[in-house]
């Protein structure tokens, strides 16, 4: 059994206390309209306000039958060298644009980049692949409005929507400059890897995972479906430049190293590492955690390396 009191440092056990505070482990138990409420309210109480210069407009954009919700974030005197296409967490039944609203204003703040923040439609109220498709409306819109790179970026279930889109967009004329994927759930092997070490990991287990895929596809199996999981895509040729993060405690984890070596072995560019100690959900901790904050900065310099098509790794 993983003993998480040698891997977590004080500073992290503090965080998961408070996360806990304000979103027992528990909460998956509650109805989908609960847990919204919970999971606003947690991150109401983390809002870390905008950095200075940096300001946002909520817009929406056309798709077909619909339209999706964005938020774009620009900082003052600054001509955008590129732009960050950025997909939420919250296990496609929680979050939009204001559960990650600080951390988009952050990236902006310290890339330069113009950030669009993407509200992709939730389950169960709309299941795969509407948010997977919301993602790809989003591209196909971005591509169409800026001459900049285009930097895919999502954590959690928006790292596997980021990955999902840069599958689906190889053959494109215009395709993603780079994606950064920030602890994703990419459809691994469960029987290995994290997924064991790590089952009852704090913050996410199995047990939570299950729960979130079955409510995403009405429990319906979508086994080979590459929208939904994309390490199930037989052909990693051609895709952006990949940077995946991911922490070390966290189920989750083994999906960032298995993606990375899937596009290194197709003759792609793909860097992946881990955090120690650090847990899923972690985005939350960047200005209370030392090695969160590291890791936010790591991730930061990923997006602008990328944006610039540079590669450093």
């Amino acid at each position: 059994m993983t003993d998480y009191a040698k891997l977590i440092d004080a500073e992290t056990w503090a965080f998961i206390e408070r996360t806990n505070s304000y979103y027992p482990p528990d909460t998956i138990d509650y109805t989908i309209t609960q847990q919204r409420v919970v999971y606003d309210r947690m991150c109401r109480e983390f809002f870390a306000g905008y950095p200075d210069g940096v300001t946002a407009e909520t817009t929406a954009i056309p798709a077909p039958g619909r339209e999706v919700r964005i938020r774009v974030y620009h900082l003052a005197g600054k001509k955008p060298e590129a732009v960050v296409l950025y997909f939420h967490g919250g296990g496609f039944i929680l979050g939009g644009l204001d559960s990650h609203d600080d951390v988009c204003a952050e990236l902006c703040g310290r890339t330069g980049y113009e950030v669009v923040s993407v509200d992709y439609r939730l389950a169960p109220e709309h299941p795969h692949p509407a948010a997977f498709d919301d993602a790809m409306a989003a591209f196909e819109w971005a591509i169409e409005a800026y001459a900049q790179p285009i930097v895919l970026a999502g954590d959690s279930a928006g790292g596997n929507l980021a990955a999902a889109v840069s599958h689906a967009t190889r053959g494109h004329k215009r395709r993603p400059a780079g994606q950064v994927l920030i602890y994703p759930g990419l459809g691994g092997d469960q029987s290995r890897g994290s997924y064991v070490r790590h089952a009852e990991a704090p913050m996410l287990t199995m047990r939570d995972l299950e729960f979130y895929k079955d409510i995403r596809t009405g429990g319906e199996d979508r086994t080979g479906d590459i929208t939904l999981m994309p390490l199930a895509d037989a052909d990693f040729c051609n895709l952006p430049p990949t940077v995946i993060i991911t922490a070390e405690c966290d189920p989750l984890s083994s999906d960032g190293e298995a993606y990375g070596e899937r596009v290194v072995a197709a003759g792609g560019k793909a860097f992946w590492h881990e955090e120690p100690g650090l847990v899923h959900g972690y985005l939350r901790a960047r200005h209370t955690v030392g090695r969160a904050r590291a890791s936010f900065t790591r991730i930061v310099d990923a997006v602008a390396v990328l944006g610039r098509a540079e590669w450093v790794w």
